[in-house]
């Protein structure tokens, strides 16, 4: 039992813990997303391309670090969470998520 630490060593995606039975979710997440920072607005840091900072900001918004509690071995999510890395970039990238785990190993009555 204890806790497990994600964390996304990245700033143009993000992690978060959503629903996880309806698809629509996912899909209705993304373009909400794209409302609040959309690719289009005035941005001035487009280093990497139109999608760069828009990138950032929904990292932002999502965060990059997650706890989730582990009782008995298992990830104590609820009934309808999944856990997602959310990609904020047009193209894929390859991306590096560190686990860590926290507690005490259950021994054998």
């Amino acid at each position: 039992d204890g806790v497990l630490l994600v964390f996304l060593r990245h700033t143009s995606a993000s992690l978060t813990i959503q629903e996880n039975a309806d698809p629509y979710v996912q899909a209705d997440l993304l373009t909400a997303l794209e409302r609040l920072a959309p690719q289009d607005a005035p941005w001035i840091h487009d280093a990497e391309g139109p999608d760069d900072m828009p990138a950032h900001v929904k990292a932002m918004l999502n965060g990059v670090t997650l706890h989730v509690p582990v009782i008995g071995g298992a990830l104590a999510l609820g009934t309808w969470q999944g856990l997602y890395l959310v990609e904020h970039r047009r193209r894929p990238h390859a991306r590096e998520v560190v686990l860590q785990f926290v507690g005490s190993r259950t021994r054998p009555a």
